[in-house]
């Protein structure tokens, strides 16, 4: 379907900090984590996310997003590592790093794998929003020695959230073993969530890239019509209100934004993606010129609009919600 008037297509500015890369999780495809015994692993220092957050800040950036491995502490040389910056458990030390954000001017945004519902409330007030990848309603084998991707923890885990009232990022991660089906029955799933607690801001449909290294390393990633087929479906399945996002360092957008896309998520001028490493960020410049002429980029904050009318943020980040945010509830540009 050819474009025949101007798009709106959205995208934040953020930093990507990575607070820790090890994990109980060992996904064929993966190439973020490490093991606590290995010397690439390791728990950001605050000295260093004070530094990320204040470059992020001065250029401009409003969100910061924390992501890291599932539940590290079943480990207990990392629990060592944790205490010898002294902190007994990551979330502790997650909701200081939030605090120094919010301190920076910038809107945190966690994504910290699997919580219980009352991880999540004591996240909540301190957050714009949250995110955590369905990924697949489907058991594949790249999930086979990962307790935090057995669908019904993550579908539960999503769904606690939307009992909290908090806006909310999730996703399919296409090519990792699943079916055309399961795409569909993945979207579903998420479309009745959201239809239950209307909580969803967008739905990632992002493509598997392989890595080196990694059990996953000699599979071909989906091609781009799949990737074009699965953007058609989640905008034919998901609730309108629900964004679709593509990452733009992963794949082109224009012709999947022709097709349904309609976010381009975070955009980093200060890190890199820390899980796609050798996937450089384009510029916003960059992707005005890939995007073209019909389609115009409109800069948001970590909380969409729609949630912004609503006040789903709480007194701790109301004066930074209201500082950045015009009257549309996308970032002010005056």
């Amino acid at each position: 379907m050819a474009i025949e008037h101007l798009h709106v297509v959205t995208y934040s500015r953020n930093v990507f900090i990575p607070v820790t890369n090890m994990c109980r999780n060992h996904c064929a495809y993966c190439g973020f984590r490490h093991s606590p015994d290995d010397p690439q692993s390791f728990i950001i220092q605050p000295a260093h996310v004070e530094e990320i957050l204040q470059k992020g800040a001065q250029s401009g950036c409003t969100e910061a997003l924390f992501t890291f491995g599932e539940r590290p502490e079943e480990d207990a040389a990392y629990v060592r590592r944790l205490s010898a910056i002294g902190y007994d458990n990551t979330l502790d030390y997650l909701l200081d790093l939030c605090r120094m954000a919010i301190n920076a001017g910038l809107l945190p945004h966690c994504n910290p794998g699997v919580l219980s519902y009352e991880e999540l409330a004591s996240l909540k007030p301190l957050n714009a929003s949250m995110g955590l990848m369905l990924e697949t309603t489907a058991h594949v084998q790249a999930h086979d020695n990962s307790p935090g991707k057995v669908p019904g923890k993550r579908i539960e885990s999503i769904a606690n959230a939307g009992k909290l009232k908090i806006p909310f990022t999730t996703g399919l991660l296409v090519g990792i073993g699943e079916t055309r089906s399961d795409r569909l029955e993945s979207l579903r799933t998420i479309a009745e969530l959201h239809r239950q607690y209307g909580h969803i801001q967008e739905v990632i449909i992002q493509n598997f890239t392989p890595k080196p290294g990694t059990p996953m390393a000699g599979y071909e990633p989906p091609s781009f019509e799949e990737m074009l087929w699965t953007v058609e479906l989640a905008k034919e399945v998901l609730p309108e209100d629900i964004a679709v996002q593509v990452p733009p360092n992963l794949i082109s957008p224009r012709v999947l934004i022709e097709h349904g896309a309609s976010d381009l998520g975070g955009i980093s001028t200060q890190t890199i993606d820390h899980i796609n490493p050798e996937h450089k960020w384009p510029t916003v410049e960059e992707l005005e010129q890939k995007v073209g002429s019909s389609i115009v980029l409109r800069e948001r904050l970590a909380i969409y609009p729609q949630y912004i009318h609503r006040e789903w943020f709480s007194e701790d980040i109301r004066p930074l919600v209201k500082k950045l945010a015009d009257d549309k509830g996308y970032k002010r540009t005056t």
